[in-house]
């Protein structure tokens, strides 16, 4: 039987992936620094492909990490 992959995660999921906690990862998400949620239903979740691309730098913006 093939394994099904997630295409959407909830915060806490999505935190792991980058090795963050929830409150970090909402952080940066609310800075801009990290793709914006999406609403399905009454869940709210990230696009794992989005998060992906942040993990090898393909989705880096580079205004949001201005000093």
């Amino acid at each position: 039987m093939a394994k099904l992959e997630r295409l959407a995660v909830e915060a806490k999921v999505a935190a792991r992936m980058l090795s963050l906690t929830v409150r970090e990862f909402l952080f940066l998400v609310e800075q801009g620094a990290l793709p914006p949620p999406i609403r399905l239903g009454k869940h709210t979740l990230w696009v794992v492909a989005e998060i992906e691309a942040v993990l090898t730098g393909s989705m880096i913006e580079p205004e949001a990490f201005v000093v």
